[in-house]
């Protein structure tokens, strides 16, 4: 290697090689630790260098794409690093979405490789089922440990050195027009979301023990693995399905977790546990996200958390998330707001023509700064947009008031977000619009007790047909939609309100 490489070498640290260096310093330290499952620094680093070997072996190398259709678990992580270290990109994918779904992302990137565990096999093949020679090679859950077996600690990799900059991630956002777009992550992205979520949290490393109670397919989850890699803690991952509140507060007792991210829906359901209080003292800090949280949820974790500072946090996947966080001693006195931008994320509120707007009136919040995305996979038309006037556009209208603190009034996008889950409500509207007695459609989130926010389609039927129920709209998206999409409500209405230039005030229907 020259000089110059090896000067190149010295100087970056991507997501593989932090791994590396923990396993160097810490190699005994228990890293991640999913269900009776727990691995060290050491044995992570051991699984994830024969994986990497393994990819290498099977071609795999710099820029491509290794999708994941998996529920949470050990072996999810283990494939994030060992991508990440060969240069390749990780694209996971929603074990909730429908055979179609999967299919158009598994074609959008290109994947070369598909991990599926044994509870998604279905899925995969039916959503493989017609897209001939030249798919992805699908690796199930008993090929991968196959695979670590036959390759060799010490094998060879791909010698093209992986650069802060590369991408690391496709993460794809629901789509806006019918169809999701992956956002590209660099290294960099997630290395300085990371630094900045552990600034503003005030984590010291010591003795920290991370849990996150969502799915490691979203942006939120994936961040959530990364302080423990760059401090030397440990990172507790629940397993994907039915979220079960006193069986969660179990493992923050048994495990004595320290730091604690959930939606808004799940903290409800928590704090309603008996003894909560007890059971979960060893909590320094606790945070929130994905949806804003009534006031008698904010009243509630006050009320059985006492002892933990809180954290409203708020972003977007493009941003890598982390965007701007409401402290707890606000949390009251700002009810509403998402709080005040976070070092390295500049923040400005715009109108059309990208002129900022006063403090107390409407804007979109546009972004710059190091944790913002690459762009969109293979979507250049979108990006443009996206970037338009140099800052990345994030569709949040928003007001700031004269402390600076941020609140989210509408979305540009239409996005529904239920139990954590973000809906756009186009993709839906696509959907249910094809069914044939349905002449119009306008899909709005209304407020729900469990879900914040539940998807309702109001329905113009199509004449001459018997106007459809909520069973038929429930049925028609059961094969078309992730289960999470489907509108819980159906209004039939003779027309949809419209403005002047004819597009729907979805603020009228809501």
């Amino acid at each position: 290697m020259s000089n110059t490489a090896l000067m190149h070498a010295a100087r970056g640290m991507t997501l593989g090689d932090q791994l590396a260096r923990q396993a160097r310093t810490n190699p005994d330290f228990v890293a991640y630790r999913c269900g009776a499952v727990q691995r060290t620094f050491a044995e992570t680093e051991d699984r994830v260098g024969r994986l990497a070997a393994a990819l290498s072996a099977l071609g795999v190398g710099h820029g491509d794409r290794v999708a994941i259709l998996m529920h949470n678990s050990l072996e999810f992580v283990e494939i994030f690093w060992a991508t990440a270290r060969i240069g390749a990109i990780s694209v996971p994918i929603n074990f909730r979405l429908a055979p179609a779904e999967i299919a158009y992302i598994l074609q959008d990137c290109s994947a070369s490789v598909l991990f599926v565990d044994e509870a998604m096999a279905a899925h995969a093949d039916e959503a493989l089922a017609g897209s001939g020679p030249g798919g992805p090679l699908v690796v199930t859950a008993d090929g991968y440990e196959d695979l670590l077996a036959r390759a060799p600690a010490d094998g060879p990799i791909a010698a093209n050195r992986v650069a802060l900059d590369d991408p690391a991630f496709i993460i794809y956002t629901s789509g806006t027009t019918g169809h999701p777009k992956g956002a590209v992550l660099s290294h960099t992205n997630l290395l300085i979301n990371t630094y900045t979520k552990i600034v503003t949290h005030g984590i010291t490393g010591d003795g920290e023990v991370w849990l996150s109670g969502l799915s490691l397919c979203h942006i939120a989850g994936v961040s959530s693995l990364l302080p423990c890699l760059l401090l030397g803690g440990t990172c507790v991952i629940m397993p994907s399905g039915q979220f079960d509140a006193g069986a969660l507060v179990d493992v923050i007792e048994d495990a004595g977790v320290t730091c604690c991210f959930l939606v808004p829906t799940q903290w409800k359901e928590i704090c309603a546990v008996d003894d909560v209080t007890r059971r979960c003292r060893s909590l320094r800090q606790i945070a929130w996200g994905g949806s804003n949280a009534p006031i008698a949820v904010l009243q509630a974790m006050a009320a059985a958390l006492p002892h933990a500072a809180t954290f409203n946090t708020f972003g977007q996947t493009e941003m890598s998330p982390l965007t701007c966080v409401l402290r707890g001693h606000d949390a009251i006195r700002k009810m509403g707001s998402v709080g005040t931008p976070v070092p390295n994320v500049e923040v400005r509120i715009v109108d059309d023509a990208m002129r900022d707007v006063p403090d107390g009136e409407i804007g979109e919040i546009v972004y710059c700064g190091p944790t913002v995305m690459l762009g969109y996979w293979n979507d250049p038309v979108a990006t443009e947009e996206a970037f338009a006037g140099g800052w990345f556009h994030s569709g949040d209208l928003v007001r700031r008031d004269e402390e600076g603190f941020i609140t989210v009034v509408d979305r540009k996008k239409d996005m529904i977000i239920s139990g954590g889950e973000n809906i756009y409500s186009a993709e839906v509207e696509a959907v249910i619009g094809a069914h044939p007695a349905v002449e119009e459609v306008a899909v709005v989130g209304v407020p729900h007790p469990r879900w914040m926010e539940t998807p309702v389609a109001v329905i113009v039927p199509r004449a001459g047909m018997q106007p459809p129920t909520l069973e038929d709209i429930t049925a028609w998206c059961r094969d078309r939609l992730a289960s999470y999409k489907k509108p819980t409500a159906v209004r039939l209405v003779d027309a949809l309100p419209r403005n002047a230039s004819g597009k729907v005030l979805k603020r009228d229907l809501r």
